[in-house]
């Protein structure tokens, strides 16, 4: 499994792209402005899109992916696996006749071009030679977060989240977790603003990371543009000996 970055900013300027991972060819994790830097042609191999929630930048590329991919002979639907809040946020405030077409009844209600897949947590979901199971986290609207199995191990996402009681049973019972990609989005300076937006500091990051019993490869995302450099420097700080990494758009992660 090759999990291709996107995006990984938790805003946008210069070269910075908001949340979105490519697995294989053909299906995203999440669908923030990252997607925009693929080609028509990589865009139209997508046909699954897992969604952690409902903020903009985590689906601000959807409502243009699915205009990218529409066809009236397409023989397969782009179908989109979320929260049933995420997706009665999108049929009500996005794909809504308004602020873009209900793609989930074109061409017609028969053969849609987008379908929507109910995912709750504790749901298991196979595509091709990956399952998903997905993890009830802490934010300020309904998420997700996911773990991935192949047969080569497992990665995990948490989505966005702050300090819970729900990611970690679930990672410490994925076997063979290589991989995890965990939000961290402002330094420990705004502790109190990380608490208030649903949003992991180093400092409670840190706390909560010590109820993981694997090892596996730590990858930082999320963070608030411009503060990146100070972020990482906290979380190393609290972290001695683990493997952690700062997620760059571009990066490749081979599972």
């Amino acid at each position: 499994m090759q999990i291709r970055i996107l995006g990984c900013s938790g805003g946008i300027g210069g070269s910075t792209r908001t949340s979105a991972m490519l697995l294989d060819d053909d299906l995203l994790i999440d669908a923030g402005t990252g997607i925009g830097d693929l080609s028509l042609a990589e865009l139209r191999n997508i046909r699954h899109v897992f969604l952690t929630h409902a903020h903009l930048d985590h689906i601000a590329g959807l409502p243009m992916l699915v205009d990218a991919v529409f066809d009236v002979e397409l023989d397969k639907p782009l179908t989109v696996y979320a929260r049933p809040e995420t997706i009665q946020a999108l049929r009500d405030h996005i794909f809504n006749g308004v602020i873009w077409p209900d793609f989930a009844t074109l061409p017609n209600a028969t053969n849609p071009v987008l379908r929507y897949h109910e995912c709750r947590p504790g749901d298991a979901i196979e595509v091709g030679q990956r399952k998903f199971s997905a993890v009830d986290v802490s934010h300020t609207v309904p998420a997700l977060g996911y773990t991935v199995h192949n047969s080569q191990g497992a990665f995990a996402v948490s989505g966005d989240t702050r300090t819970n009681e729900t990611l970690w049973p679930a990672l410490n019972a994925c076997a063979d977790l290589r991989v995890l990609v965990i939000e961290v989005s402002f330094p420990d300076e705004d502790r109190e603003l990380a608490d208030v937006s649903g949003h992991y500091c180093p400092a409670t990051l840190v706390n909560d990371l010590a109820k993981l019993k694997h090892e596996p490869d730590i990858w930082l995302t999320g963070m608030k543009p411009g503060e990146e450099d100070i972020i990482f420097r906290q979380v190393l700080a609290g972290l001695p000996g683990r493997r952690i990494n700062m997620l760059s758009r571009g990066a490749m992660i081979s599972l």
